[in-house]
């Protein structure tokens, strides 16, 4: 068994690092020089670390405060950290039937150059074209409104600069930019940006965490929550979105050059997050209290100094960087509907993505709703595509006893048993699914069609201040 095990897994890093080799030969015949791969052609362990955690963290890192406000400051503490775990989990089993399924289209001989591995082919793979069919409409369905939120993201922050347009009109404007993204051929291709994106959000959490503790309490703070349940679950599910950032785990993965050291890199990566996401949500919590509740974007309250506008900025860059990270795996998609996915010319493949991009714009200019899009975003498609898809999937993979015995990947040094695995795998299930989904979508659509009711579809500047006090402030 042991041995078995390590000639797959020896199979595997094998092609990975002939196709490294071919790649980077071709490169140096090209180039001459490295420093084009230094910047551009990303596969080694660190590189995965960053995209995970570059990618875990972007605009999500203002709406923590406003959750933290429907949660109550314990509530909000616990719950990033359940969820923290929750979702590193499900992201190890994702790259355990990444590994699987890799293993055994090796033995088959199959050939992944020019090809990039996606969910929803390792769903088919293992279990069938309904699990494909489910793969593929949730994860490109959450992707979609992933890049949506960042548009709308994008709009919201700029708008704390230059009020001079209103957020539907940046929308507009910061829609052409991500465009640009259609150049960008792969994840390996993401080196520099989430060295930089990281960066950014780890400026811009501490800036949020020592300006709220400079500013201190506003006057006649109140910290009432939890107080609605409405409140708590829409809170609870923007948490589990934050931490449901791993829909693009297969490509990050199949972007290495040894998948197989993927297994505990989320993990790490969600212990750094938490170095960002608890401070500063807690900080601004405790300055602002109930003021968030109608402030769902945290730069709305905090002073305008030189250092806020510094973190917008890098926050627009960042949000750039992960609408490109969201949008990539549906560029993919597109490529291979259409039958591009193998062509070699960057500008033929960027011609053929744009088409990907035009709804994208059209639905963050239909529903600019910061904030609470993430919490139903988290509700009705999160829960299923990060959560209970690769826990269902896991234990219907291994539900034989051959399988289980022929598999690619040893069980975890933590819980060495298949009984433990399957425990484990249906709580997550059984939890997503009734508190997440459940509790999670009736709270986040209560609170969606409120602010469809309150603001309507194609609101041109949401929850910016009345015009009056623009006009004196003028």
């Amino acid at each position: 068994m042991v041995p078995q095990k390590q000639a797959e897994e020896a199979m595997v890093s094998t092609f990975n690092e002939t196709e490294n080799e071919e790649r980077d030969e071709e490169r140096e015949d090209q180039s001459g020089f490295s420093f084009k791969s230094l910047l551009w052609h990303g596969g080694s362990v660190y590189d995965a670390w960053f995209s995970c955690a570059s990618n875990q963290v972007a605009q999500v890192l203002l709406t923590l405060p406003y959750s933290f406000s429907q949660l109550g400051m314990l509530s909000g503490i616990i719950l990033q950290i359940f969820y923290g775990i929750l979702g590193s989990w499900t992201a190890y089993l994702i790259s355990i039937l990444y590994v699987e399924y890799r293993s055994r289209k090796e033995k088959e001989n199959v050939s992944f150059k020019n090809h990039v591995i996606q969910w929803f082919e390792v769903l088919d793979g293992l279990l069938g074209p309904y699990w494909k069919a489910a793969g593929l409409a949730f994860n490109c369905t959450f992707l979609l409104f992933g890049s949506v939120i960042q548009l709308i993201a994008c709009a919201s922050n700029i708008y704390y600069i230059n009020d001079n347009l209103d957020k539907r009109t940046w929308t507009y404007i910061f829609g052409a930019c991500c465009a640009t993204t259609v150049f960008i051929p792969s994840f390996h291709n993401y080196r520099i940006w989430s060295f930089l994106g990281l960066g950014m959000t780890t400026y811009t959490a501490w800036y949020m965490t020592i300006a709220a503790l400079v500013q201190g309490q506003v006057e006649g703070v109140v910290h009432s929550g939890p107080k609605k349940l409405v409140l708590y679950f829409t809170g609870a599910t923007n948490i589990l979105y934050t931490f449901g950032g791993h829909a693009v785990t297969v490509e990050i993965m199949h972007a290495m050059w040894k998948p197989q050291k993927f297994k505990y890199i989320y993990l790490i990566a969600t212990v750094y997050v938490f170095t960002l996401t608890l401070p500063s949500a807690s900080a601004v919590y405790w300055a602002f209290g109930d003021e968030l509740l109608t402030h769902s974007n945290a730069f709305a309250l905090l002073p305008r100094t030189a250092w806020r506008d510094v973190a917008v900025i890098l926050m627009l860059i960042h949000q750039f960087i992960t609408f490109g990270f969201a949008c990539t795996p549906l560029y993919f998609v597109w490529e291979k509907v259409i039958g591009m996915h193998d062509t070699k010319s960057i500008c033929l493949r960027a011609l053929a993505r744009l088409p990907v991009v035009i709804p994208i714009w059209f639905l963050s200019i239909i529903f600019p709703f910061f904030g609470p899009i993430n919490s139903a975003v988290g509700a009705l498609l999160v829960s299923f595509t990060v959560y209970i898809i690769p826990s269902m999937a896991h234990m219907l993979t291994y539900r034989s006893a051959s399988a289980r015995k022929n598999a690619a990947e040893k069980l975890p040094f933590f819980l060495p048993s298949w009984t433990g695995m399957y425990l484990l795998n249906a709580f997550v299930v059984i939890w997503v699914f009734v508190v997440g989904f459940g509790f999670g979508g009736w709270a986040s659509m209560t609170n969606f069609i409120k602010q469809v009711d309150t603001f309507g579809l194609f609101a041109k500047c949401y929850q910016c201040p009345p015009k009056a006090s623009t006009a004196a402030h003028h």
